[in-house]
């Protein structure tokens, strides 16, 4: 649904540090580790390692 004029123009005016923040993207944990039950993630030169464990938990560990 498109907003109505007055609020479109008033979008374009707001500073987008001003604008309410973006819904976070959603991943479920199978798109990232597939059959593997662990996966390796590489972040600001750093290396973190997400595991999924027999009791259903997920660690991510640096």
């Amino acid at each position: 649904m498109a907003l109505p004029k007055s609020r479109r123009i008033l979008r374009l005016l707001t500073p987008p540090e001003e604008r309410a923040p973006q819904r976070p993207r959603r991943v479920s944990s199978q798109s990232l580790l597939g059959s593997a039950r662990e996966v390796v993630i590489d972040h600001g030169g750093e290396t973190y390692r997400l595991r999924h464990t027999s009791n259903g938990w997920l660690i991510l560990t640096k």
